[in-house]
């Protein structure tokens, strides 16, 4: 609770501070993952029989993707290596990168410095190493109240929109995922983010 009115206060006192948060997430990405009951709908006529489907489940074929977005779109995304847990060394590595694509990206936030980090309370998110690289580097961190999804964008907004293109398609690997991923770094993708961040 004090954590909500502390972020009430800020948003007060600061009424640009959503525009300069910066949120990201981690979410596994997988080859076949099957469509929703809305988009494996069918019409059918009153008297016709129900189409008979086949069950689906999610593969085995998976792929680890961070993703880092504001409210012009995606900043920054990358995806893990097979095997590799995102632990406090992978993510501080994570965040060189973000860092890097700031400046690229946002050049506004990053010669002012004033942009805000936004991530859940994750054991790699809160860890000493990466706590210690933010500190050096003056990124301020917005607090994560625990138990609290409706303030988790990535998980209620973003990865749905960038997963629903995927369902219903199979990729035979990894490397068919990364090759038609849901998030693309050019500017027109970029752009189209822009648009349903402000419109979606």
């Amino acid at each position: 609770m004090l954590i909500c009115q502390d972020m009430k206060k800020s948003l007060a006192d600061d009424p640009d501070l959503l525009s300069k948060t910066i949120t990201g997430d981690e979410t596994w990405v997988y080859g076949n993952d099957p469509e929703t009951k809305f988009q494996a709908s069918q019409w059918k006529s009153p008297g016709s029989l129900r189409p008979k489907k086949a069950q689906q489940s999610q593969s085995q074929v998976k792929v680890m993707l961070i993703v880092f977005f504001d409210i012009s779109g995606v900043v920054h995304h990358e995806y893990i290596p097979k095997g590799q847990t995102v632990n406090q060394h992978v993510y501080k590595e994570v965040l060189i990168h973000l860092r890097d694509a700031i400046r690229r990206k946002r050049p506004e936030l990053w010669s002012s410095g004033d942009y805000y980090l936004h991530h859940d309370n994750a054991p790699a998110h809160t860890a000493l190493k990466v706590c210690n690289y933010l500190a050096k580097n003056k990124v301020s961190v917005l607090p994560q109240p625990p138990y609290s999804p409706d303030l988790a964008p990535c998980d209620f907004y973003l990865f749905p929109k960038l997963k629903i293109v995927m369902k219903g398609q199979c990729y035979d690997d990894v490397d068919a995922i990364k090759q038609k991923p849901p998030i693309s770094s050019d500017a027109s993708d970029e752009k189209a983010s822009k648009s349903e961040c402000r419109h979606g």
